[in-house]
């Protein structure tokens, strides 16, 4: 088997301005911000990014002005209201969006994950996300009853990024037993063409191979697996922190205004060395005390 354990900057190295990335996580849930982070620091812009229920992640690329186009479900910071950042790009029309629903999500990452271009569907009858997306959703008669439905697009892209929980130095990547369950990152892993993993913890093959059945991410999908402890910061990795409360209400004040927006992230993206350097900023006994695994980690 080939070792893919590699550093965050040799991992995120290939993907340059005008890439196409889809990034992992749902809601405040393991966002890959400490990837995001790095590539914000390098400068990368004019992204296409696709995502499912996006926060944190889109909301920092929208801020640092990277993203030149959207496709996904939302954008937002769940209980912490709108994505300030995303909201201002697709108001002054800098970043161009294309909506789906769920399902139609779900069937793009699934054409993705079987070679097909795109997949039949029958939601979107009724809405106006067909009528604004000609290009990726198109009417057609079934060969079968001659019924009408709809050909999604396949969610391609060219390098995809996902933050989970333990892995191995091949790449196998692992839950815990008791998770959250609306997550769509093993489809968008199955989906992928150069799949990135950063996990909170690097653990022995043979760790893995006593629970074979908790890997969701095998290792031949993935390209490269970087430890990155607490990287999904501010926001929660579900079984063993919780989101950062305290961060999240400053990021969303600061946010309320693009200069602010900017200095968030000339103090916590620009300007700090690496990852480690953002969480000695964040400071160890803060991070402890958002702590949930009660020490299984």
């Amino acid at each position: 088997m080939k070792e893919k354990l590699t550093s965050l900057d040799t991992a995120l190295a290939p993907i340059a301005s005008g890439a196409s990335v889809m990034f992992g996580g749902s809601l405040l849930r393991r966002q890959p911000n400490a990837a995001v982070r790095h590539l914000i620091a390098r400068g990368v812009k004019d992204l296409t990014v696709l995502s499912w229920a996006g926060t944190t992640a889109i909301d920092m690329l929208a801020a640092a002005e990277a993203i030149r186009r959207y496709e996904g479900i939302y954008v937002g910071l769940f209980n912490y209201g709108l994505a300030p950042n995303f909201r201002r790009g697709v108001q002054s029309g800098r970043i161009e969006v294309r909506d789906f629903s769920e399902t139609a999500m779900v069937a793009r990452l699934r054409a993705a994950a079987q070679g097909l271009r795109f997949l039949p569907i029958r939601t979107l009858f009724g809405s106006d996300i067909a009528a604004r997306n000609p290009e990726q959703i198109k009417t057609f008669a079934c060969p079968f009853t001659g019924e009408p439905v709809q050909a999604v697009a396949a969610a391609e892209t060219e390098f995809t990024i996902i933050h989970g929980y333990k892995g191995d130095k091949y790449g196998n990547v692992q839950w815990p037993v008791v998770r959250d369950t609306d997550d769509m990152d093993q489809p968008m892993a199955a989906a992928a063409k150069r799949l990135i993993v950063t996990v909170e913890k690097i653990v022995s093959h043979e760790e893995v191979k006593r629970q074979p059945s908790l890997t969701y991410i095998p290792g031949q999908w993935v390209e490269a697996i970087v430890e990155v402890p607490h990287g999904a910061h501010p926001v929660a990795c579900d079984t063993i922190y919780d989101e950062d409360d305290a961060h999240m209400r400053d990021y969303v004040a600061r946010c309320a205004t693009a200069e602010g927006a900017a200095a968030y992230l000339d103090e916590f993206a620009r300007s700090v060395a690496d990852h480690e350097a953002y969480l000695d900023k964040i400071g160890a006994a803060h991070l402890a005390s958002l702590d949930v695994s009660g020490g299984a980690q």
